[in-house]
């Protein structure tokens, strides 16, 4: 097997394990990152697994980097293919699901590495919410006066859903604030 296989099975594994560590995050139970489960749902052996993440910090710190990627690399598609306000509706319930693993990666994560983490990656959620509702001001579908920062305080009500009722209440807390965008 040439160094290019090698590479690229690597690739593969490596992405492997950070969707079966997601899938764990976002299961019904929400409970404990268990590396031997991600591993064998994974079809990779637990050698394998280390190599690539040393510790489970390491790779919570993926899942949550590659969450992340997706929810602002589909800023751009969702504006091309809707109006800035529906844009908006569905990118925010794309930040649900994120939400859930992410507060699986918070739980997980020691809080000094959370910090650290926090602080590399926000500012690309936040220019992704700004970029969102810049489109949506300029089509005068959303409100002048509201920024970014307005909106992920607003989304910090997320943060007080318990588990429990997430599913019944995260999508109306975000059809709210949605509505509250709007120009009066």
């Amino acid at each position: 097997m040439g160094s290019r296989e090698r590479r690229s099975d690597a690739v593969a594994n490596r992405d492997r394990i950070v969707q079966a560590a997601r899938a764990e995050l976002s299961g019904s139970d929400g409970g404990e990152l268990k590396l031997h489960a991600v591993a064998k749902a994974a079809g990779v052996g637990q050698g394998t697994l280390y190599r690539h993440f040393p510790t489970r910090e390491h790779l919570l710190a993926e899942v949550y980097r590659h969450e992340l990627t997706q929810l602002v690399d589909a800023v751009a598609p969702l504006l091309a293919e809707h109006a800035p306000l529906d844009a908006l509706t569905i990118w925010m319930q794309r930040l649900i699901e994120y939400a859930r693993v992410k507060r699986g990666v918070m739980a997980a994560i020691e809080a000094s590495a959370w910090q650290d983490l926090y602080a590399d990656q926000h500012h690309r959620l936040d220019d992704a919410l700004g970029t969102v509702l810049d489109h949506g001001k300029a089509a005068g579908e959303v409100r002048a006066e509201v920024d970014a920062a307005d909106v992920i305080l607003l989304l910090g009500a997320l943060s007080r859903v318990p588990e429990a009722e997430w599913d019944a209440r995260a999508h109306r807390i975000v059809a709210v604030i949605v509505d509250g965008l709007r120009p009066r």
